[in-house]
């Protein structure tokens, strides 16, 4: 199956990033290449971009994508997490951009075997990147039932959490669960009739958690951050797409704790703690799919960008 995505926010968060010419810029969630294609083009001889991505499938259709970039693009295979040690194997200290497009994409949705859709029956798989060992299937079969509740909890938010663990732990007391569709029976059954009828399909905030999980995609997340804006220069930008209110959540606080760091109490007449602030929050309020965008792209619908300044 050929890689597919179709970029979200692209020219919101493209220019949003206020991208210089001669500027050095990151997208370290690559992807398809759609945000990067759009910042290659708006570089001159002088800039450079460099792309990376855990997903060997997305490294390859961004190479495809970006070849005509020739020289001025750099790809490299690893997670957002190593994005500092990653830029100084190739001599760089710091950049003017990066871009964040948090989640799963269209083409992990739409190919079968990954395991990530509980809209078809699939291995339970669910890894972003395929050189990994573990798979949800792991969490799901070998997580203890307390384990199990507090990742549903936590990162699905799902009201039904308790009973989901229950099931999940009594059905594989007779045969593992291997599958997507075998995980759907299951959750189906934690969850009362009435409520599937009007909350959607019910298996979504299951899978949300377990891929959480899987991917550590929050602590990745939170630990990455505050690093990423001390690698830009002045007037560099960091650009970040969140599908869902824990991301959201996250990248909201780390944003403000840089632009205020200041601990002390608010009685103090002057900031005695010497934390300096390390730039502005250029969106006060995350911008938004335009409806346009929502009703030719369904998954668009509960995407945020917000944009943060280096001084």
């Amino acid at each position: 199956m050929a890689f597919k995505h179709t970029s979200v926010l692209l020219e919101e968060t493209v220019e949003g990033l206020a991208v210089k010419p001669d500027g050095t810029y990151v997208d370290a969630t690559l992807g398809g290449g759609g945000h990067a294609f759009e910042v290659c083009r708006r570089l001159s001889s002088k800039g450079s971009f460099i792309g990376i991505d855990q997903d060997a499938a997305a490294i390859e259709a961004a190479k495809a994508r970006l070849s005509d970039f020739g020289e001025k693009v750099t790809i490299v295979r690893s997670n957002y997490c190593d994005l500092k040690s990653r830029l100084r194997e190739l001599g760089v200290d710091r950049v003017d951009g990066i871009v964040l497009d948090l989640g799963v994409s269209s083409y992990q949705l739409d190919t079968a075997d990954r395991g990530f859709s509980y809209r078809v029956d699939a291995p339970l798989d669910m890894r972003m990147d395929q050189r990994q060992a573990r798979t949800a299937r792991d969490i799901v079969n070998n997580y203890s039932e307390m384990e199990l509740y507090r990742v549903i909890r936590d990162y699905g938010e799902d009201k039904f959490a308790k009973n989901i663990a229950k099931h999940i732990v009594q059905e594989r007391k007779k045969h593992p669960i291997e599958t997507t569709g075998q995980l759907n029976e299951v959750i189906r059954r934690a969850i009362p009739m009435k409520i599937q009828k009007t909350g959607g399909h019910p298996s979504k905030r299951t899978f949300q958690a377990i891929r959480i999980e899987l991917n550590r995609e929050l602590d990745v997340l939170k630990d990455s951050l505050d690093e990423m804006i001390d690698m830009l220069n002045p007037r560099g930008r960091i650009c970040i797409i969140t599908f869902h209110s824990l991301e959201d959540r996250i990248v909201k606080s780390a944003f403000r704790k840089n632009e205020n760091p200041c601990t002390c109490p608010s009685h103090f007449p002057v900031c005695v703690c010497g934390k300096v602030s390390k730039g502005k929050v250029v969106t006060r309020k995350p911008i938004l799919p335009t409806v346009e965008e929502m009703e030719s792209n369904s998954r668009s619908k509960s995407a945020k960008l917000r944009i943060f300044e280096r001084s």
